[in-house]
């Protein structure tokens, strides 16, 4: 059931923090300015924080349609748990943040979010720099990717569930709409024209789904993904849409372009039933300097139960608390 109505802090995932209580782990909600837009986020503190000392960070990135108050939270809130001082923000142009026209969903846009959460956190009091990891989910896996290929802040780099945006958005998911490319780019043109004219914003994708629509989406990834996000985990500030003319630039990006500058520890997690499982078994041989580099499958995961199902989210935390323990914290940087 969704609980934004209910959580003080707008968070709907199970176990989310209701409450900040000395001794436990925290959430502060800030604000920052990134090239002039005010960006909405959650800093998640350990338990015990003392701004005094010095704690490892972690930047995470969230799916594409997804928010901070989500899957991207409850991985925020655990990898506080072991230790981390976590942040999590919502994309420029959606969620909580500003930005017009809203759900602009520009990869260059999602990338420079990454970047801003690191520029935050680095300032944020107790924040140890030399031991700072990024951690991106679905979309915001392959934005940080690109992320982390010039920005050598970041020490360490994991992904989870790795969503290749621009490869889906120019050739369709599994390559369905490979025979349409022109096509679309046409439709992402005129949009632009439109909105340059001062017309009407088109919008791609989907803002809610009925029970009916929801019973006849075929593709496991999506209906589990609709379910997730307009049933289970709904939140007012989520949504599917995305500007039309964000396709100009979605579909002549490739988060594997130049993947061999990412020369950091790098951890790929995906779950072996994944749809999108080839989109991570694309991008991690290529990303050829990673040191340390390693593919961990969640046997039995589909993409989307790898954002809350207990036993694969347990799996994935358990893996990415080792991964930044031996490549963030106790490496010698």
């Amino acid at each position: 059931m969704a609980q934004s109505e209910k959580n003080p802090f707008e968070l709907v995932y199970k176990g989310a923090i209701t409450e900040n209580v000395d001794g436990k782990v925290n959430i502060h909600p800030v604000t920052y300015k990134l090239n002039g837009i005010d960006i909405a986020a959650n800093v998640y503190t350990p338990a015990d924080y003392d701004p005094t000392k010095k704690y490892p960070a972690i930047t995470i990135a969230h799916p594409n349609g997804g928010i901070k108050e989500q899957t991207a939270g409850l991985y925020a809130q655990r990898l506080a748990e072991a230790g981390y001082i976590t942040i999590t923000a919502d994309a420029a142009y959606q969620g909580a943040s500003g930005g017009e026209p809203r759900h602009t969903d520009k990869p260059q846009y999602r990338t420079e979010d990454i970047h801003g959460m690191a520029d935050f956190i680095s300032q944020y009091p107790g924040v140890d720099t030399e031991h700072l990891g990024a951690l991106g989910i679905c979309g915001g896996g392959g934005y940080t990717l690109k992320a982390v290929q010039s920005d050598k802040r970041f020490k360490a780099v994991a992904t989870l569930s790795m969503f290749n945006t621009g490869i889906v958005r120019k050739n369709g998911f599994l390559n369905s709409q490979v025979s349409t490319i022109q096509e679309r780019l046409k439709q992402a043109s005129d949009a632009r024209a439109q909105e340059a004219s001062g017309g009407e914003i088109v919008y791609s994708g989907v803002d809610g789904i009925t029970d009916e629509e929801l019973a006849k989406v075929s593709t496991l990834f999506y209906r589990q993904g609709y379910e997730y996000y307009f049933r289970t985990h709904a939140h007012p500030n989520s949504t599917f849409l995305y500007s039309t003319s964000s396709l100009m630039d979605l579909m002549a990006w490739d988060a594997t372009d130049d993947i061999d500058l990412i020369d950091q520890p790098l951890l790929m997690i995906a779950g072996s039933n994944a749809q999108t499982l080839y989109l991570t078994l694309d991008a991690f041989p290529k990303a050829t300097n990673a040191k340390n580099k390693e593919l961990f499958l969640i046997e039995g995961a589909a993409h989307i139960e790898t954002y809350w199902k207990p036993e694969y989210v347990n799996q994935a935390v358990n893996k990415l608390v080792d991964f930044y323990q031996n490549n963030l914290i106790t490496t010698n940087l």
